[in-house]
């Protein structure tokens, strides 16, 4: 007999994780906070104990790259995800393309953080293809001295591996935490029978 109550509700978070710099936060079903609910995080900078920041992958804004930058002169539309609630008039970027941005920051292994924003418009507007090589972020998620391990230890999050670059920068909104979740195994398969709305049920 299934024990559905302990498969939807028991949010049994691998405590063994441990967040690093390109390490994913995916966030537990339960939290309903507007910028996190079903986000997954790409952590960009942490310090054990300290201060943390990161992007948010799959929360889709209405913006394009065109919307914001009259520089863009490419016709298809390129999207906008909302990367956290801070600073969110800045603009930020993440790529697999490596070496073609110069000055960019590796992060975890082929997947890179910044860089050169000339470069960055060239290979946009040469119209080459974005989704899955590059994506682009307003604003960022941080965290105060100790504040990310505090929220680890109530469960708030839990911490995986990047296990694929090529597609790290595919996918939106809430199928694209199912599929990182999926990911994680078996152990947290109860997440992915929560609804994104509570009251759909």
């Amino acid at each position: 007999m299934i024990d559905f109550e302990s498969l939807l509700f028991n949010i049994d978070i691998d405590k063994r994780a441990i967040p690093s710099v390109g390490s994913l936060l995916v966030a537990e079903p339960f939290l309903r906070e507007r910028y996190f609910h079903h986000a997954v995080i790409c952590l960009v900078d942490y310090e054990p104990r300290g201060t943390a920041m990161g992007i948010v992958l799959n929360n889709r804004t209405s913006y394009t790259l065109q919307d914001l930058l009259p520089s863009v002169t490419v016709k298809t539309p390129i999207p906008i995800y909302c990367g956290g609630p801070m600073s969110c008039d800045r603009l930020y970027f993440m790529h697999t393309l490596g070496e073609l941005i110069p000055d960019s920051r590796e992060i975890s292994p082929g997947v890179y953080i910044g860089g050169d924003f000339e470069a960055v418009l060239s290979i946009v507007n040469d119209g080459y293809a974005v989704d899955g090589h590059l994506r682009f972020f307003l604003g960022y998620s941080g965290w105060d001295t100790e504040q990310l391990d505090g929220e680890l230890l109530k469960n708030v999050w839990a911490v995986t591996d990047i296990t694929s670059p090529e597609i790290l920068l595919t996918g939106e909104e809430d199928a694209y935490w199912h599929r990182v979740v999926r990911g994680m195994g078996d152990r947290y398969k109860g997440w992915l029978y929560h609804p994104r709305n509570p009251h759909s049920n």
